[in-house]
């Protein structure tokens, strides 16, 4: 299983990005993804968790920080995910990691016990 973020890059405070997630080994479409980001000397914080596609009644859940600002969307042709940002503040400035766990279909919270995640992708916001 190999998850794969793109989209990352230096923004102006203000801005907007979207990050990308695709992955092979399994089918997004049936697993819960979850986002999160590592700033340096901090501790990793949990973005985002949306359910299965599959999952009609599932649902999203967002950190209290980005709230309002990002919002997670999936392409199930496309088999992708996203994780549109707006309004970035230099304290969104991390590198962000999309992330599943084996069998996890439903979202309970923002975080999860994550068994696969991809490199990451960094996001810097500055001026």
């Amino acid at each position: 299983v190999q998850l794969m973020e793109s989209g990352g890059g230096l923004v102006q405070p203000g801005g907007s990005l979207r990050l990308s997630c695709a992955a092979s080994g399994l089918d997004l479409d049936y697993y819960a993804i979850g986002w999160f980001r590592q700033a340096p000397g901090q501790e990793r914080e949990g973005v985002s968790c949306t359910s299965s596609s599959t999952m009609t009644d599932g649902s999203t859940f967002y950190a209290d920080s980005v709230k309002g600002r990002f919002t997670v969307s999936r392409d199930n042709a496309k088999k992708m995910v996203y994780l549109q940002m707006h309004s970035l503040k230099p304290e969104d400035t991390a590198v962000y990691f999309c992330a599943t766990a084996h069998l996890y279909h439903r979202c309970h919270g923002v975080e999860f016990p994550y068994d696969y995640w991809g490199q990451g992708t960094q996001v810097t916001v500055s001026s």
